[in-house]
Formats: structure tokens, C-alpha cells, sequence
């Protein structure tokens, strides 16, 4: 059921690696990223205050955050993400491909 709309987020990766991929994502008010599903466990961290709207195909929640707020989700969680604000919104996704990428010496 993703939400019926034009997909136009704007994803800048950042760095793409055997650990890691970090992904800017920019939004435009109403707009989102289509369905999908993250192979990785992911953290996001809010670059602006949003209201994210996000439809897991049987219901859609809508979430407020702050600049600097930040959440997490496991892998394979299915989802699409809609700019519920009438202003641009941006984070950055961090998706841990490894878990030994977590492990700092």
C-alpha cells in the first residue's frame, strides 16, 4: 500500500563500503522513497526537524522528530518513507553491513 505519490528522495551516498554505506537523503515536502526493504540493520539521524510518515504495507505511522533525534531498525523491514511536512527534511542513514564494523580499537 505505498503512498501514491511521485518518488523523489534524493539519496547522496556518502561512503560505500565492505562495513558500511552512509546515504544523505533529501526530501521535498510530500515526496518519499519508494517501497523497500534494507538488507542491513540501519541507524538514521535526523539533519532537520520532520514529520516522517512511514507505511510498513498495512498501516502508516506518522512520527515527529527533531534535528539531531536519532532511531534505528532491523534488517528487512519493509517500508516506505513520505515527507509528511510541508518543508524539505533530510537524514542520514547508516547501514552496518558487518557487525564487526561496530567493534572500535
Amino acid at each position: 500500500m505505498a503512498f501514491e505519490r511521485d518518488i523523489s528522495a534524493v539519496p547522496t551516498v556518502q561512503q560505500d563500503d565492505g562495513d558500511l554505506r552512509i546515504t544523505r537523503w533529501d526530501f521535498c515536502a510530500g515526496r518519499g522513497d519508494g517501497q523497500h526493504r534494507h538488507p542491513w540493520a540501519y541507524v538514521v539521524v535526523m539533519l532537520t526537524d520532520a514529520v516522517i510518515r512511514v507505511d510498513d504495507g498495512s498501516s502508516v505511522a506518522e512520527t515527529r522528530l527533531s534535528a539531531g533525534q536519532a532511531y534505528h531498525r532491523p534488517a528487512g523491514v519493509e517500508h516506505d518513507v513520505m515527507n509528511g511536512a510541508d518543508r524539505p527534511m533530510a537524514f542520514v542513514e547508516i547501514e552496518f553491513k558487518r557487525s564487526q564494523a561496530l567493534v572500535f580499537e
